[in-house]
C-alpha cells in the first residue's frame, strides 16, 4: 500500500515519502502549510489512490471531541417516554455515531479527514489522544466499547492558527506542505490547466512570484488562488502582453482573485502612485 501521487495531484517526493511512514507507522499523519496548499485535496487523493473510501470531519471552532466518538441525544429520549414511545427502553435508539465511530466501524479499512483541526478549542486535541492511539473508546450510556475493526488511514491538517499540544505531536508523522518552488507549481498548473501556452504560463507565474514577494504584503496568494487566477486568464482570452504591468499599473489583471484584503491593494495601488510620481 504505497502513496505516488496520482494524476491529478502533484506530490512532491518529500510529501510521498511522509504518506506512506505514517501508513507503515500506523501514525496520524499531520499536515501543516499556508491555506490553498492541497492539505484538504491531499486526503482525497491517498484515499482514491489506495483505493480506500473516504470519510470526512471537518472540524469547527465550536467542534468538540465527544463528537467524532458519538453524541447522546437526551432530549429525544425524554420526549419519547413522555409520548410512551417502545423505542425508549432502549438507549442505542438515541446514540448518534460520530465520524470516528464510523471509521472504527467500517467493515474494511479507510482513510480518516480530520480537518483544520487547529480551528478547535485548544483541548480538542487532547481529548482524543487515547482514542487515536488505543484505537477503541467506551460508550457509557450503553457499556460497550468500540474498537477499530481496522486501523484507519488518518491524516489531519492543521492551518498553524494555534499550536497543538506536544502529547498530541508526538503522536503524530509530522510534514509541512511547503509552497511550490516554480518549476513543481508549473507541474500542478499543467495538471488543471492542460496545453495551457508556455509563454502565457510564464508570464503568469513570474508575475505570481513577484506578487508573492513583495514587501509587507498581509497575505500571500495560494496555489489554489493562482489556479483561479489562470482560469480567469484563460476565459478572458488575455495574451502575454495583456498581463504585463509598468510602473504606473503596478496592479495585476483580474487581481482580485490574488489580493484578498484591501490593505494589499492598497499597497500595490501606493507602488503605482509612487512610480507616476517618479516620472
Amino acid at each position: 500500500m504505497k502513496f505516488q501521487g496520482t494524476e491529478a495531484y502533484v506530490a512532491t517526493e518529500d510529501l510521498t515519502v511522509a504518506v506512506n511512514a505514517a501508513v507503515t507507522l500506523e501514525r496520524p499523519l499531520l499536515v501543516k502549510g499556508e491555506p490553498g496548499t492541497g492539505k484538504t485535496e491531499l486526503a482525497r487523493q491517498v484515499a482514491g489512490a489506495l483505493g480506500l473510501r473516504l470519510i470526512e470531519w471537518n472540524i469547527k471552532s465550536t467542534t468538540k471531541a465527544q463528537q467524532g466518538l458519538y453524541e447522546y441525544d437526551a432530549v429525544s429520549r425524554l420526549r419519547d417516554s413522555q409520548l410512551g414511545e417502545a423505542r425508549v427502553h432502549d438507549v442505542a435508539n438515541y446514540i448518534k455515531r460520530g465520524k470516528l465511530w464510523e471509521a472504527f466501524a467500517s467493515e474494511e479499512k479507510v482513510v480518516l479527514l480530520i480537518d483544520e483541526i487547529d480551528k478547535a478549542d485548544i483541548e480538542f486535541p487532547n481529548d482524543l489522544l487515547q482514542e487515536l492511539d488505543r484505537m477503541e473508546f467506551h460508550v457509557y450510556e450503553t457499556g460497550e466499547t468500540i474498537r477499530a475493526r481496522h486501523r484507519p488511514v488518518i491524516i489531519i491538517t492543521s492551518n498553524n492558527e494555534k499550536e497543538l499540544p506536544d502529547a498530541f505531536l508526538r503522536r503524530c508523522f509530522f510534514h509541512y506542505i511547503r509552497f511550490p518552488d516554480p518549476e513543481t507549481l508549473r507541474r500542478i498548473v499543467e495538471v488543471h490547466h492542460p496545453g495551457i501556452k508556455d509563454a502565457l504560463l510564464s508570464t503568469a507565474l513570474t508575475q505570481f512570484f513577484e506578487i508573492r514577494e513583495q514587501p509587507g504584503l498581509k497575505k500571500k496568494p495560494s496555489t489554489s488562488e493562482v489556479l483561479d487566477w489562470l482560469k480567469l486568464i484563460l476565459a478572458e482570452d488575455l495574451t502575454p502582453e495583456d498581463l504585463r504591468r509598468d510602473g504606473a499599473d503596478a496592479l495585476p489583471k483580474l487581481h482580485g482573485a490574488l489580493l484578498k484584503n484591501e490593505q494589499d491593494v492598497h499597497l500595490f495601488e501606493r507602488l503605482a502612485f509612487m512610480a507616476r510620481r517618479q516620472r
